[in-house]
Formats: C-alpha cells, sequence, structure tokens
C-alpha cells in the first residue's frame, strides 16, 4: 500500500505541473467589476458616492500620521507610559475585516462560519500558540453572541469588535503594540479599558480635526492624485446620469480634496452634495432634517425645501432625502467603501443597489496571478482531493504516507497564507472558506471592484452577471474539469 500510495501521489503531482500552464494562460483581470447578485447599468439613473477611499484614495503617508497622533493622545490625555512614543506603524501587519476579543485582547481572523483560523490569533505583536486559542475558546469556534453587532460593534453584550474600515488599520496595529508593550514590560492593565481609550483617541483624531487639518495642509503628501476620478464622473455626466455625494467628512476638507482630485467646478457634477452625515444614522434616523452650508462654511439656519444643485448640506436623513429629490430607490446606485455604515442598511432596507470599493482586491489579484501562487493553490487543492480518497486506507502504514500528507497540505496552507500577509493572509479567504468580511460584502453589496476606475473599462448599458460556482453537491458532475482529485467522487472511493 505504501508503494501504491506514493505512485498515486507522484501521478497527482505530474497532473498538476501539467495543468499549470493552461491556468496560467486564464488569469484574473485586477481592473474587472465582479458581481455578487445580476445587476444591469441601464436600470441605474442615479449614481453615489461616498468620499474617503471611494472618490479620493490616500497615501501610506495618512495610516502613519493617525497611528502617530493617536499614540499621542494615548499619552498626553489618558497618561499612558511615554515609552510608547517608541512604537511605530508597521503597514504590513494587520489587514481589514479582523475581529479584536475586546476582554481578551487578541486580535484574529474568523471565517464565515465563525470558525477561527488557527495561527492568526495576536495578542500584542505575537501569535497566541493554537493550544491556548483552542483552550480560551473550547474549541475555534466564536458563538453568534459573542460576535460583533450587525455594524461590527462591541456592545450589548458583544464582546467582538470588527473592524472593516481602511482607517481602522491604524488603530489595529496600535491596539497590538501598546498591548505588546504591557505584556513585555509585566504591567497589570484592564484590557476593556485599553480598547476604549484606543478607540476614543483614534476618533479623536478624526473629530478633532488633527487628520482633516494635516491633509489640508500637505494634500500632496496625503491624497493620491486621481484623473480616472474625474473620468468616471464626467462619463457618467455625459450619459445624462444625476450623481450625489454622502460623506461623514466635513465640508472644507471634502472640498479642497475635492478642487485638487477633480477640478475648482466640480460641484457642477453632483446634483447633490451632503456633508458630515453620520452614515450609518443617516440611513435610518428621520429626525435630523438638512441644514445648508454657505460659502465660508457657516450653517443655515432656513428650512430647506429643496436640495439644490451646486449646494452642500450638512446631516439630513435619507427619508428626508428621497423626499426632496422625488428619486426611486431601486434606480439609485451606491459606491462606498464600509460595507456595514456605507452599503448594508441601503441594501437591506431601502432596496438600493451597492457597489463595494475594496482596493485591497487589485494587488491580492496580482498576487493570484503570479505562477507561485497558482502552482501553490492548484497542488494544494490536488493533495486535499487525493488525502480525500485515499483516507479508506485504514491500514498503519498507510496511515503514516497519509500523516505525510497532512503534514505538507498544512506547511503549503501556511505558505499559501504568507502570500498575502505574514500574519494574517487573504482578506478574502481563511484556509478554505470565505472570511465573515467577505460573508458580509457579499450579502451587502451586489458588485465590487478595487476602485471606481473600473467602471470605465465598461458601457452604462453594461450588465452584471455572477458566476455560477458549483455547490458542494454539484461537484461531482463536473468533478472532471477541475484540477486533479479536486473533487469528491463518490465512485473512485467506492472503486478503491
Amino acid at each position: 500500500m505504501k508503494h501504491y500510495l506514493w505512485a498515486r501521489y507522484r501521478d497527482a503531482r505530474r497532473s498538476t505541473d501539467e495543468l499549470v500552464p493552461s491556468l496560467m494562460s486564464n488569469l484574473l483581470n485586477p481592473d474587472a467589476i465582479f458581481s455578487n447578485n445580476e445587476m444591469s447599468l441601464s436600470d441605474i439613473e442615479i449614481y453615489g458616492f461616498d468620499y474617503d477611499y471611494t472618490l479620493v484614495f490616500y497615501s501610506k503617508h495618512l495610516h502613519t500620521l493617525i497611528f502617530n497622533a493617536a499614540r499621542d493622545l494615548l499619552i498626553n490625555e489618558h497618561r499612558y507610559p511615554a515609552e510608547i512614543r517608541k512604537c511605530e506603524y508597521d503597514p504590513s501587519f494587520a489587514i481589514r475585516g479582523l475581529h479584536y476579543d475586546v476582554h481578551r485582547a487578541v486580535l484574529m481572523k474568523i471565517d464565515a462560519f465563525h470558525y477561527i483560523q488557527l495561527g492568526t490569533v495576536y495578542r500584542g505583536l505575537s501569535v497566541v500558540p493554537d493550544e491556548e486559542v483552542i483552550e480560551m475558546y473550547e474549541g475555534s469556534h466564536v458563538p453568534l453572541e459573542q460576535m460583533s453587532d450587525f455594524y461590527g460593534k462591541s456592545s450589548h453584550g458583544h464582546t467582538m469588535k470588527q473592524f472593516m474600515d481602511i482607517f481602522s488599520l491604524p488603530e489595529m496595529t496600535l491596539l497590538s503594540c501598546v498591548n505588546e508593550h504591557f505584556l513585555k514590560n509585566n504591567i497589570d492593565y484592564e484590557p476593556v479599558h485599553l480598547y476604549k481609550d484606543v478607540k476614543d483617541s483614534i476618533r479623536d483624531v478624526h473629530i478633532k480635526g488633527i487628520m482633516y487639518r494635516a491633509i489640508e495642509a500637505d494634500i500632496e503628501k496625503y491624497v493620491c492624485y486621481a484623473e480616472q476620478t474625474r473620468a468616471v464622473l464626467a462619463k457618467l455626466a455625459d450619459h445624462g446620469k444625476k450623481m450625489f455625494l454622502i460623506t461623514n467628512s466635513p465640508s472644507s476638507f471634502v472640498d479642497k480634496g475635492m478642487r485638487y482630485i477633480v477640478g475648482k467646478d466640480w460641484r457642477d457634477l453632483f446634483d447633490v452634495v451632503i456633508v458630515q452625515a453620520e452614515k450609518p444614522n443617516f440611513f435610518n434616523d428621520r429626525r435630523r432634517p438638512f441644514r445648508k452650508v454657505n460659502e465660508k462654511g457657516v450653517l443655515l439656519w432656513d428650512k430647506i425645501h429643496k436640495l439644490q444643485k451646486g449646494q452642500i448640506y450638512k446631516q439630513g436623513n435619507l427619508y428626508e432625502f428621497l423626499k426632496l429629490t422625488g428619486w426611486r430607490g431601486s434606480k439609485v446606485l451606491y459606491f462606498g467603501d464600509h460595507i456595514y455604515s456605507d452599503l448594508a442598511d441601503l441594501t437591506l432596507k431601502h432596496g438600493w443597489r451597492t457597489g463595494a470599493i475594496i482596493p485591497e482586491l487589485r494587488s491580492e489579484l496580482r498576487i493570484m496571478n503570479t505562477e507561485q501562487y497558482v502552482q501553490t493553490v492548484t497542488w494544494l487543492q490536488t493533495l486535499t482531493g487525493l488525502l480525500e480518497q485515499m483516507q479508506v486506507h485504514r491500514d498503519p502504514e498507510s496511515q503514516l504516507v497519509l500523516q505525510e500528507w497532512k503534514k505538507e497540505r498544512k506547511e503549503m496552507r501556511e505558505m499559501t497564507k504568507r502570500f498575502f500577509n505574514a500574519q494574517f493572509g487573504s482578506l478574502f479567504r481563511t484556509d478554505q472558506n470565505p472570511t465573515y468580511f467577505l460573508r458580509r460584502l457579499s450579502r451587502f453589496a451586489d458588485i465590487y471592484m478595487a476602485s471606481l476606475s473600473c467602471l470605465l473599462n465598461y458601457d452604462v448599458h453594461h450588465t452584471f452577471y455572477p458566476r455560477r460556482t458549483p455547490l458542494q453537491h454539484e461537484l461531482p458532475a463536473w468533478a472532471h474539469r477541475l484540477a486533479p482529485f479536486g473533487a469528491p467522487v463518490l465512485q473512485a472511493a467506492q472503486a478503491e
């Protein structure tokens, strides 16, 4: 049996090597738009946009600025040790979509079924051993009542916080760095207080205007000039589409950024502009009226009877927005980068079509297009299928061979994770399951893409069709079209 199993192994390896060249001829397009739900742009008359990380993108310097400013607030206002000033932002540490256990002070990646991906649990900057994680959670599953709430927050008894915002990357890193400092120096601390203090400091960087003033003072350093943003807006305007902007950012900040990336006439492209909207409350709270902002940024007190083109409005709510514009939600497509604050309520409660901007998508697709990645993943799938088929052999000699294969599979899973991020892997996938992030993305976004510029590759009448991916019980019908041993085949197992 030992010789037989290794012969099958060599045959599978050879088949994989022969398959890779054909797979390399069908690479993924990083500038494509991907569809979760069928949607025709012919039905869309109105396009809406968030501002940060949707219309405008920021350079790597911004996250360093947020990290440093929040770290200094911890020291100066929350009386944290001055030694943490030595902590520096590491852009390669965290990824979006991670969960943080507020009471245990650990950061982790969770899949669509609430299972923790072992090897991605970090206390401070150090990985927590799998055995300790299993003991801590009595397995690797996180019960529903402990998971973050609908908007990813830790509230009402939920002990997990999910970090979904791109701006949260410095927050996760700061949390981990301060945790690391306390642990290394044997400083006793309350994790809940640390989480709240870091959260408040990050919030104050925004609320107190620290970030906004820094960007406005050196816009060329922090804002990535994107000529294609104007091209997208101009294309939609040329085809008679109405457009609006709803952002949580303040008026002067948005105006300066839009002048830089679009031009001083940017407001002429938008039918409605709303700032400091306080999403997601904007989509749910009927009580807040709109206020007009004049050219000097002063709030006016007059009652709003119509949302006028060229004007800027503050606050308000979606119900009043639809009433004043007369627009129908089913004709609207809204783009944003925050799956919860920007998209969830719109698709679940109001019937808008939604588009998610996922900047990380482009870099992940480029990694997936490398020959090393294709070779590794194809062999990993093949080896998994081989393990599944050969497990029927229960004699001791066969089991030793299967243990070697399992060890190799585990090593290859770790290698696959490191292609994307050494600590946490891909934004979209755990070892074999979708991440919790992707689960929410699939539910709340009709389409998703790396940036708005991807729209330039499609005409305004294009219909997006989701790919028909096989369900698990459908796989045997076309398993022969996939990688060898890539799917469960009942007949082969029975024959063996």
